[in-house]
């Protein structure tokens, strides 16, 4: 099963098999162009099986994205709980997502890089599942807070995240050859945050580095 925190179940149970084996497939040749018959090869499983669990090739890639959503809610937990401020959430959240983009990259080419909509018709864009939703409420309580400029919390969150994901989405493509580690981190955040945090934070801040240090080293 494609997890970004824990680790498959051993010996791992046939449909999470066949999720993990679609994952692969659809990430490297897209939907259209994957079989059944290549993922049940994939997977090491029976056709039955496949149809038994999912119905058919649409029935996996919806469990696909149903669990894959449910993993990157968790992620932006975990980026919410690094510290009490929206600007260290906000940090928290993108170096995670630069941390699984570089061990866990074909979770976050189905996330980030993948057209579900043309797939899975019935389902709602992945931007606007819960893990979304978290991020842009913690993106309007800063500026409810006085963190962020006012502005539309939707121009709010492009400008803080707009950035880091089309950047996750260049490294996943190969167009990035760097390493999205820390320097690249801490450029990506800095700009962010001086088109859109009020003076009197960013003056009260010396680096977002060391506010993370401070609020977050639980965590990190």
């Amino acid at each position: 099963m494609p997890y970004l925190k824990r680790q498959a179940p051993s010996p791992e149970p046939i449909n999470c098999k066949i999720l993990t084996a679609a994952l692969e497939l659809f990430v490297k040749n897209g939907y259209h162009s994957v079989s059944i018959h290549q993922i049940q090869k994939r997977a090491n499983v029976s056709i039955g099986s496949i149809y038994n669990h999912f119905g058919g090739k649409e029935g996996v890639a919806k469990a696909l994205y149903d669990h894959l959503s449910g993993e990157f809610n968790e992620l932006v937990d975990d980026g919410i709980a690094a510290g009490k401020s929206a600007r260290v959430q906000c940090a928290a959240i993108i170096r995670l997502m630069f941390t699984y983009t570089e061990t866990h990259p074909e979770i976050m080419a189905y996330i980030f890089n993948t057209r579900h909509a043309e797939f899975l018709s019935n389902q709602p864009v992945l931007c606007e599942s819960v893990g979304f939703e978290k991020v842009r409420a913690v993106v309007e309580r800063g500026i409810q807070r006085g963190e962020f400029n006012e502005m539309s919390p939707v121009v709010a969150a492009s400008c803080i995240f707009g950035g880091a994901i089309r950047l996750i989405q260049l490294r996943l493509d190969g167009m990035v050859k760097q390493t999205l580690d820390e320097r690249l981190f801490q450029q990506t955040i800095d700009a962010a945050f001086q088109g859109i945090m009020t003076p009197q934070h960013l003056e009260c801040v010396e680096t977002t580095s060391n506010v993370l240090t401070t609020e977050a080293t639980a965590t990190f």
